[in-house]
């Protein structure tokens, strides 16, 4: 969701006088925090605060601390989150490898998790409070750890407003909304707990799931953050719990070149002691290269004993030695629950459209993982309790083979020319196309790139997901499931598109899904523009597609055909439109029609199920984009 927005118009002017003023007041508040330290007599309870307002000192998070929201099963007297007795529970945090002070990935962001279940302040109740972040330093966005709670029983989303301060004076305002820890949607959370403490017990059957949200909130990658106002909440009936706040750096030397988005939550294997060994090919060169695995969705953590990239011969065969990768030094690594984990750069000479194996060891048996569905390409498997094969060579211990990536997300190099990404539903994501030959429409358009010397070779990322919708999740974005179609578009836009590094452009081309199951043409309208907000407010440039026609399709009806010609002729007027919030307006619709029956496919672009084009119509769809336009030379 669109949760962390840039007000524009909220720039102001330097401000130099205010600013040595409060470093004056910052000395005094020093002075007396020594004085008060050093009193003997002094209370050990007592905790400075801040007064809220733009002139307030700004503190570090654990400075700012007022709310203890996390209690032991059996204690929930020692914390109360909502204002009604309910907290979360420091069991299922730990269960999730979510430990007290530890640190998780988030949105490519490392998140200081607060000393939690000690029955004192954990939290924020965010109301204004100035934030500081250590030294003044250059970032591309903030991301908050949070939570809503709300006394009216609504289950609304929580919005309020905060601001940034950088260092030349200037100063931002943006919009923080936050969904309800316990009526909020699974599947824009960044971690979904079984259950909450209340003051009459714990366990499903007092308050059900609750859940913690991330926000990202995208700064000027150019300028320093001086600090941070904590956004404030002018709805009486609501309150904003901020767990973490912390920076993505600004700069701009990894690029992606080959990335897949978590579909779903799914039973696997069970796999035990066992190497899996993944297909990619990359779509950007580079001389350095980093991997990075996702546990999205889970509810407890993974342990990844190895990995290691090597060059592919064919099948399961390695082109000489695969390359160990490490994590902070080490070989293997605990992955917590919803979070990321990044290896540490290599020295590698990649080159564009190479094919590669990540090799994954699995040392502990795992019965459920993230994965994406629809791989289209063959990847392998080692038989249980074969131990550690990342650095095999030969295919013989590979002896399974695996439908979907698991795990894997991405695959970053040093120094790229950017990254576009194509986000959309099953015909993105190559579903009907020839296995293990590259022939979904993202692995042409990027063969094209490729071959355009006077052109950028840009990172080409599929995220596309079959059965994704705009608007309404698939997967519900928790436990375990068959349903392997991804959450909606809007949920999963800020992991998968806006988390990614190199991003300059957004190809979206989706919506059919929504209205085979019951959506309206001004409901994917309204979710189109969301995502084309979210997308100008990371200076990220926007195109949107029309969608093609379905005749004789499951599920493709007289009705659907109407919305469907409503879609495409209001997004055919934000071509001329000035106003416009996309970039760029695509016609594919124009490009996979049958001129004769413009309700249907081409013959020779139908795969066969009259919804999804073969490889013909595939190549038509790549070969239709202005590459001058999508790079906007």
């Amino acid at each position: 969701m669109d949760g962390g927005r840039t007000i524009r118009g909220g720039e102001g002017e330097p401000r130099p006088s205010r600013r040595r003023f409060a470093r004056i007041v910052a000395m005094v508040v020093t002075g007396v925090l020594l004085l008060t330290v050093l009193n003997p007599m002094s209370h050990p309870d007592v905790l400075v605060r801040p007064t809220p307002g733009e002139d307030a000192v700004a503190l570090p998070l654990y400075d700012l601390l007022n709310r203890t929201g996390i209690s032991q099963d059996g204690a929930s007297d020692e914390g109360d989150l909502d204002g009604a007795g309910n907290s979360l529970s420091a069991r299922t945090l730990a269960a999730a490898g979510w430990s007290p002070g530890g640190e998780v990935d988030i949105l490519d962001t490392s998140m200081r998790l607060p000393v939690y279940g000690e029955g004192r302040p954990d939290h924020v109740l965010s109301d204004g409070q100035s934030l500081t972040l250590g030294e003044p330093t250059r970032l591309r966005s903030l991301t908050f750890l949070a939570t809503g709670t709300r006394t009216d029983g609504t289950g609304a989303d929580v919005r309020s407003v905060g601001s940034v301060v950088y260092s030349d004076g200037g100063e931002h305002k943006f919009e923080l909304v936050v969904p309800d820890w316990a009526a909020g949607p699974a599947g824009d959370a960044a971690l979904t707990l079984p259950y909450a403490n209340s003051a009459t017990g714990f366990g499903l059957d007092v308050i059900g799931s609750v859940r913690l949200y991330a926000r990202s909130v995208p700064l000027e990658p150019g300028r320093e953050v001086d600090h941070v106002v904590l956004p404030e909440v002018t709805d009486p009936d609501a309150n904003l719990h901020v767990f973490s706040v912390g920076g993505r750096q600004a700069d701009r030397e990894w690029t992606g070149t080959w990335a897949r988005a978590t579909s779903g939550y799914t039973e696997v294997g069970p796999w035990q002691d066992q190497t899996l060994r993944l297909a990619v090919r990359s779509t950007t060169g580079g001389h350095k290269v980093r991997v990075r695995l996702d546990n999205t969705f889970a509810s407890r953590p993974v342990t990844i004993g190895a990995v290691s990239l090597a060059l592919r011969d064919t099948g399961a065969r390695t082109r000489g030695a695969a390359i160990p990768l490490t994590f902070s030094g080490a070989r293997g690594a605990v992955i917590p629950a919803g979070g990321r984990l990044v290896s540490d750069p290599i020295d590698f000479l990649l080159p564009p459209s190479t094919e590669l194996l990540v090799s994954i060891h699995l040392p502990d048996r795992v019965t459920a993982a993230p994965i994406h569905y629809a791989s289209v390409d063959t990847n392998f498997t080692t038989a249980p309790g074969s131990g550690d094969r990342t650095l095999e060579r030969e295919e013989e211990p590979f002896t399974g083979t695996v439908e979907q990536w698991p795990f894997l997300t991405g695959i970053e190099v040093m120094d790229g020319p950017g990254a576009v990404v194509t986000f959309g539903d099953s015909i993105t994501d190559g579903v009907r196309s020839t296995r293990d030959a590259y022939a979904r429409w993202p692995d042409v358009l990027s063969d094209r790139l490729r071959q355009r010397s006077d052109l950028p070779d840009p990172g080409v990322l599929n995220l596309g997901v079959a059965g994704n919708r705009v608007t309404t999740d698939g997967y519900p974005g928790e436990g375990v499931s068959t349903y392997a179609n991804g959450v909606s578009l809007l949920h999963r836009a800020q992991r998968d598109v806006f988390s990614q590094n190199g991003v300059e452009s957004v190809v979206v081309f989706a919506g059919i899904n929504d209205l085979r199951w019951g959506a309206s043409a001004e409901e994917v309208i309204a979710g189109l523009n969301r995502l084309a907000r979210m997308a100008r407010d990371h200076d990220v440039r926007i195109f949107v597609a029309t969608l093609g026609p379905c005749e004789g399709g499951s599920r493709c009806t007289p009705g659907l055909e109407r919305q469907r010609q409503r879609i495409n002729a209001h997004l055919r007027e934000q071509r001329l439109d000035p106003e416009s919030p996309f970039t760029g307006v695509w016609d594919f619709d124009a490009v996979l029609r049958d001129p004769e029956r413009p309700t249907r496919l081409r013959p020779e672009y139908d795969s066969g199920d009259h919804l999804h084009p073969g490889d013909a119509g595939l190549r038509a769809i790549a070969e239709s984009v202005d590459l001058y336009e999508l790079l906007g030379s």
